[in-house]
């Protein structure tokens, strides 16, 4: 089970379920770059206006290197901005894929709350969106996404992880993410949902998710105009 699959089932189930139909489930390039910007946070800091413009991000310039200069009163900054370990497969129990970050030290000889005088955190798995954030908080898919990263990376390690992190690169937003009794109830949920998912679930109706849905033309959801509606 991927991180991949158990977020877009949490945003649709139908969306998986066409996903998993075709050959290439790459990112768009579009996409790439976008996440790429959460590796790049020091150099987009001394990019002038005209260069930082040209930047796929999603404010404007003055406005998105304020974001950046806040993020730097952050304890972790240098860590999220110069991450040693990128791009980690993490293999749980459950479910793997891949943390874009991971912030912390791992392995055998990474020190432990039980150990006498343990000396560092557990490591906390950085997980990074293309798109824009809440305006609180974490969306429901990222979410998900998260908590999987958690319990990946405490599978690995053989110790708790209850802290996660989501990026929105775009907006130079950066956002905690704790686990909780709610949270892991919903990954629960999509995870043994993702597992029964042997057809096309149910179809939606209506749903403003279906707009910009990329299965749109071959999904067959029914959604219905104003005119119709009303009767015209």
């Amino acid at each position: 089970m991927s991180f991949t699959d158990l977020a877009t089932a949490t945003y649709c189930p139908r969306q998986l379920y066409y996903d998993r139909r075709e050959d290439d489930r790459e990112p768009p390039p579009e996409a790439t770059a976008r996440i790429d910007l959460a590796f790049r946070y020091p150099e987009l800091r001394d990019l002038d206006d005209a260069a930082l413009a040209a930047e796929p991000i999603d404010r404007p310039p003055e406005e998105y290197r304020a974001a950046l200069a806040r993020l730097a009163d952050r304890a972790d900054w240098e860590s999220l901005s110069d991450p040693t370990d990128t791009h980690v497969l993490l293999d749980g129990k459950d479910a793997r894929g891949v943390a874009h970050k991971v912030i912390g030290e791992t392995g055998a000889d990474a020190p432990r709350d039980d150990d006498e005088n343990p000396t560092g955190d557990p490591p906390v798995p950085v997980i990074v969106s293309p798109g824009d954030p809440p305006e609180r908080g974490v969306w429901e898919p990222q979410s998900v996404k998260a908590v999987a990263a958690m319990h990946a990376l405490s599978w690995q390690e053989g110790r708790r992880i209850r802290r996660a992190i989501v990026e929105y690169p775009t907006h130079g937003v950066v956002r905690d993410v704790s686990l909780s009794v709610r949270r892991s109830g919903t990954y629960r949920r999509v995870l043994r949902s993702v597992r029964e998912l042997d057809g096309p679930p149910a179809r939606l109706s209506s749903s403003a998710k279906c707009r910009d849905c990329r299965h749109r033309s071959n999904c067959g959801v029914k959604t219905r105009s104003l005119r119709s509606l009303i009767g015209l």
